[in-house]
Protein backbone atom coordinates (compact mmCIF):
# COMPACT_ATOMS: atom_id res chain seq x y z
CA UNK A 1 0.00 0.00 0.00
CA UNK A 2 1.25 3.45 -0.83
CA UNK A 3 0.82 6.42 1.48
CA UNK A 4 -1.88 7.68 -0.93
CA UNK A 5 -4.21 4.66 -0.65
CA UNK A 6 -7.01 4.46 1.88
CA UNK A 7 -8.27 1.02 2.84
CA UNK A 8 -10.48 -0.62 5.44
CA UNK A 9 -8.49 -1.38 8.59
CA UNK A 10 -7.95 -5.01 9.47
CA UNK A 11 -7.57 -6.60 12.90
CA UNK A 12 -3.78 -6.33 12.64
CA UNK A 13 -4.13 -2.54 12.28
CA UNK A 14 -5.89 -2.03 15.62
CA UNK A 15 -2.68 -1.32 17.61
CA UNK A 16 -1.53 1.20 14.98
CA UNK A 17 -4.96 2.84 15.02
CA UNK A 18 -4.70 3.24 18.79
CA UNK A 19 -1.17 4.63 18.45
CA UNK A 20 -2.13 7.22 15.81
CA UNK A 21 -5.22 8.32 17.77
CA UNK A 22 -3.14 8.64 20.94
CA UNK A 23 -0.41 10.65 19.21
CA UNK A 24 -2.93 12.92 17.47
CA UNK A 25 -5.11 13.66 20.52
CA UNK A 26 -2.66 13.54 23.44
CA UNK A 27 -1.67 17.22 23.01
CA UNK A 28 -5.28 18.25 23.72
CA UNK A 29 -5.50 16.63 27.17
CA UNK A 30 -4.08 19.62 29.01
CA UNK A 31 -6.08 22.15 27.02
CA UNK A 32 -9.49 20.51 27.48
CA UNK A 33 -8.73 19.19 30.96
CA UNK A 34 -9.48 15.54 30.20
CA UNK A 35 -8.79 12.71 27.79
CA UNK A 36 -10.45 13.38 24.42
CA UNK A 37 -13.23 10.96 23.53
CA UNK A 38 -11.36 9.33 20.59
CA UNK A 39 -8.65 8.15 23.00
CA UNK A 40 -11.32 6.34 25.05
CA UNK A 41 -12.75 4.37 22.11
CA UNK A 42 -12.47 0.61 21.68
CA UNK A 43 -10.35 0.69 18.52
CA UNK A 44 -10.39 -3.07 18.00
CA UNK A 45 -14.21 -3.06 18.13
CA UNK A 46 -14.42 -0.17 15.65
CA UNK A 47 -12.04 -1.99 13.30
CA UNK A 48 -14.04 -5.23 13.63
CA UNK A 49 -17.25 -3.30 12.87
CA UNK A 50 -15.75 -2.01 9.60
CA UNK A 51 -15.86 1.61 10.74
CA UNK A 52 -12.12 2.37 10.41
CA UNK A 53 -10.24 3.28 7.24
CA UNK A 54 -6.47 3.83 7.28
CA UNK A 55 -3.75 5.21 5.08
CA UNK A 56 0.02 4.73 5.10
CA UNK A 57 2.34 1.84 5.76
CA UNK A 58 2.90 2.13 8.64
CA UNK A 59 -0.46 3.74 9.36
CA UNK A 60 -0.16 7.53 9.31
CA UNK A 61 -3.81 8.52 9.37
CA UNK A 62 -7.30 7.18 9.77
CA UNK A 63 -10.98 7.94 9.90
CA UNK A 64 -13.69 6.28 11.94
CA UNK A 65 -17.11 6.60 10.30
CA UNK A 66 -20.61 5.33 10.86
CA UNK A 67 -23.39 5.31 8.29
CA UNK A 68 -26.88 6.37 9.31
CA UNK A 69 -30.02 6.56 7.21
CA UNK A 70 -29.56 10.23 6.32
CA UNK A 71 -25.85 10.95 6.84
CA UNK A 72 -22.35 9.60 7.35
CA UNK A 73 -20.99 10.44 10.78
CA UNK A 74 -17.27 11.19 10.89
CA UNK A 75 -16.55 10.06 14.42
CA UNK A 76 -12.77 10.52 14.32
CA UNK A 77 -10.10 11.74 11.97
CA UNK A 78 -6.53 11.38 13.17
CA UNK A 79 -3.17 12.04 11.53
CA UNK A 80 0.06 11.10 13.25
CA UNK A 81 2.02 14.28 14.05
CA UNK A 82 4.98 12.94 12.02
CA UNK A 83 2.77 13.17 8.90
CA UNK A 84 1.40 16.68 9.44
CA UNK A 85 1.67 18.92 6.41
CA UNK A 86 1.77 16.03 3.91
CA UNK A 87 -1.87 16.16 2.81
CA UNK A 88 -2.94 13.07 4.75
CA UNK A 89 -5.87 14.80 6.43
CA UNK A 90 -7.02 16.36 3.16
CA UNK A 91 -7.01 12.93 1.44
CA UNK A 92 -8.93 11.41 4.34
CA UNK A 93 -11.58 14.15 4.22
CA UNK A 94 -11.98 13.66 0.46
CA UNK A 95 -12.33 9.93 1.09
CA UNK A 96 -15.10 10.55 3.65
CA UNK A 97 -17.04 12.64 1.12
CA UNK A 98 -16.61 9.98 -1.57
CA UNK A 99 -17.60 7.20 0.84
CA UNK A 100 -20.78 9.06 1.82
CA UNK A 101 -21.67 9.59 -1.84
CA UNK A 102 -21.01 5.91 -2.62
CA UNK A 103 -23.46 5.02 0.15
CA UNK A 104 -26.02 7.43 -1.32
CA UNK A 105 -25.88 9.71 1.72
CA UNK A 106 -26.50 13.45 1.27
CA UNK A 107 -24.29 14.80 4.05
CA UNK A 108 -21.44 14.20 6.45
CA UNK A 109 -21.71 15.18 10.10
CA UNK A 110 -19.07 15.51 12.79
CA UNK A 111 -18.37 17.26 16.04
CA UNK A 112 -15.26 18.67 17.66
CA UNK A 113 -14.42 19.93 21.10
CA UNK A 114 -15.00 23.67 21.41
CA UNK A 115 -11.42 24.08 22.68
CA UNK A 116 -9.91 22.40 19.62
CA UNK A 117 -9.94 25.58 17.55
CA UNK A 118 -7.53 24.14 14.98
CA UNK A 119 -10.23 21.62 14.06
CA UNK A 120 -12.83 24.37 13.76
CA UNK A 121 -10.65 26.12 11.16
CA UNK A 122 -10.27 22.88 9.23
CA UNK A 123 -14.03 22.27 9.30
CA UNK A 124 -14.68 25.70 7.80
CA UNK A 125 -11.95 25.24 5.18
CA UNK A 126 -13.47 21.97 3.96
CA UNK A 127 -17.06 23.13 3.73
CA UNK A 128 -18.51 22.08 7.07
CA UNK A 129 -21.02 24.44 8.63
CA UNK A 130 -21.68 24.67 12.36
CA UNK A 131 -25.11 23.40 13.34
CA UNK A 132 -25.10 23.67 17.11
CA UNK A 133 -22.96 23.79 20.20
CA UNK A 134 -23.90 21.59 23.11
CA UNK A 135 -22.44 19.89 26.13
CA UNK A 136 -22.36 16.09 25.83
CA UNK A 137 -21.39 14.76 29.25
CA UNK A 138 -18.01 16.29 30.08
CA UNK A 139 -17.42 17.56 26.52
CA UNK A 140 -18.33 20.98 25.11
CA UNK A 141 -18.80 20.22 21.43
CA UNK A 142 -19.54 22.05 18.23
CA UNK A 143 -21.54 19.94 15.77
CA UNK A 144 -21.04 20.41 12.02
CA UNK A 145 -22.49 19.17 8.78
CA UNK A 146 -21.44 19.23 5.17
CA UNK A 147 -24.10 18.81 2.54
CA UNK A 148 -22.79 16.91 -0.45
CA UNK A 149 -23.64 17.79 -4.00
CA UNK A 150 -24.92 14.85 -5.99
CA UNK A 151 -22.60 13.79 -8.77
CA UNK A 152 -24.26 12.99 -12.10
Amino acid sequence: MTDEEIRPAGAADAPAVAEVVDAAFRPYIERIGQVPQPMREDHAANVAAGRVFVTGDPVLGLVVVEAFEDHLYLDTIAVHPSAHGRGVGRRLLRFVDAHARALGLPEVRLCTNALMWENQKICAKYGYEPVERRVDGPYDRIHYRKRLLRRV
